[in-house]
């Protein structure tokens, strides 16, 4: 039996891998949905929410999505780009005046100034603490620049990065980076409102996405996952759902890792998206915006890999095949990645091993959640095999307009 270019049979491989890897102490649980051609072809539920207390995974369960928050912080200086108050060639330091004298590690100035585009593709010269690859990556870690419970929240990590080196001369490279959360602070200073509120007023309230927010209120705690690291081969316990920060607002908002919420929330924004900026009647942006977002804007069209000094790549591929647009990786060359795809599908994950990704050409829109920080090698293994099962149970390829 077929579902929307599916064979059932096939799709039903999903689930019992992930069980698979529940069995082996390797997930707490999971949730898998596939949206194609106008319905939702897949949905399945496996393990556990909480280990300790037994709470079997659920349809409406509350997940970190951590870095998937970075898309529709993207979508949000997207929507401030269409309303005519930013560009992406807009250097940084028009709208953060003390951004203007950064210089490179080294003293030396940079090449040009940052711009808002470089912020967006991650060419900023800005760098995470966690990479652990150079002593600017330790001043980051020293002073926890990013983290949710850092006192002064935006403002104070802005004036932590303007008296910090950029790691290199804007668009010289591609390193994933605190970038995302400089945006934020950007749609706060052109909107006028601060960055959670402007994200609530004009992302998910428009799109419905009731259980997606900054914090999880009690009326919901009961549906919140815990949330476990993989160490040495057995989960441990990193954020309990029943006493945990997301309980109360953080003090940094955090554009590139803040959101919590459901898989069918998330599936809402996606469905925007492969539906170029529409759902349900209520329009974020132009098609033509959207297919801008999910193009590959790094210099001169490169790859991921042409431009990052780091083998920590976040990519199934290790970033070969794969180019980088406005807050998503794009695949650029099937061949190249070595795994089932499309050319022009875009995609990006979270921390806790949570994933999706849309492919335009097949009408299809799959999210991943689950809640396990693991190392690297290991999200990106489960991200790849997840992709291999979903491209090897279609049965039909389809292009969309033609049948």
């Amino acid at each position: 039996m077929t579902i929307s270019g599916f064979s059932e049979e096939r799709l039903a491989r999903i689930p019992r891998f992930l069980e698979g890897q529940v069995a082996a102490g390797a997930l707490p649980g999971a949730q898998t949905l596939i949206w194609r051609r106008g319905a939702l072809a897949h949905h399945s539920l496996v393990g556990s929410m909480d280990l300790a207390r037994g709470t079997p995974m659920r349809d409406d369960g509350i997940f970190r999505i951590y870095s998937m928050t970075k898309p529709v912080t993207s979508v949000a200086l997207l929507m401030l780009l269409e309303d005519g108050r930013v560009a992406l060639d807009d250097p940084v330091a028009k709208f953060i005046p003390a951004f203007a004298g950064l210089k490179v590690t080294g003293g030396a100035a940079p090449g040009r100034p940052m711009t808002v585009l470089d912020l967006a593709r991650h060419t900023a010269g800005l760098t995470y603490g966690f990479h652990n690859r150079t002593p600017l990556d330790a001043q980051y870690r020293a002073q926890r620049i990013g983290e949710f419970d850092t006192p002064g929240g935006l403002e104070a990590m802005i004036a932590q990065l303007a008296r910090l080196p950029l790691e290199f001369s804007p668009g010289r490279a591609w390193i994933y980076s605190v970038a995302t959360d400089v945006l934020g602070y950007l749609i706060q200073v052109i909107s006028g409102q601060s960055y959670a509120d402007f994200i609530r007023g004009r992302i998910l309230t428009p799109l419905r996405m009731t259980d997606t927010d900054f914090l999880v209120p009690e009326a919901k705690r009961a549906r919140f996952a815990a949330c476990y690291a993989l160490k040495d081969g057995r989960l441990e316990l990193f954020d309990d759902a029943r006493d945990s920060p997301w309980f109360s607002p953080p003090k940094l908002e955090s554009g590139g890792g803040g959101l919590v919420g459901t898989a069918q929330d998330y599936l809402r924004f996606a469905r925007m998206l492969l539906n170029e900026g529409e759902l349900d009647g209520a329009r974020l942006l132009s098609p033509k915006t959207v297919r801008l977002m999910t193009a590959n804007h790094l210099p001169d069209g490169r790859e991921i890999a042409q431009l990052t000094p780091t083998a920590d790549a976040f990519n199934e591929s290790g970033y070969r095949g794969i180019g980088f647009g406005l807050g998503v990786a794009v695949t650029l060359d099937p061949a190249r990645t070595g795994i089932p795809g499309t050319a022009g599908e875009y995609a990006w994950g979270g921390m806790a091993s949570t994933a999706f990704f849309v492919d335009p050409a097949e009408e299809m829109a799959v999210i991943f959640m689950t809640q396990v920080i693991a190392d690297t090698a290991r999200r990106v293994r489960l991200r790849r095999d997840l992709r291999t099962l979903i491209y090897g149970a279609m049965t039909e390829t389809y292009v969309k307009g033609r049948a």
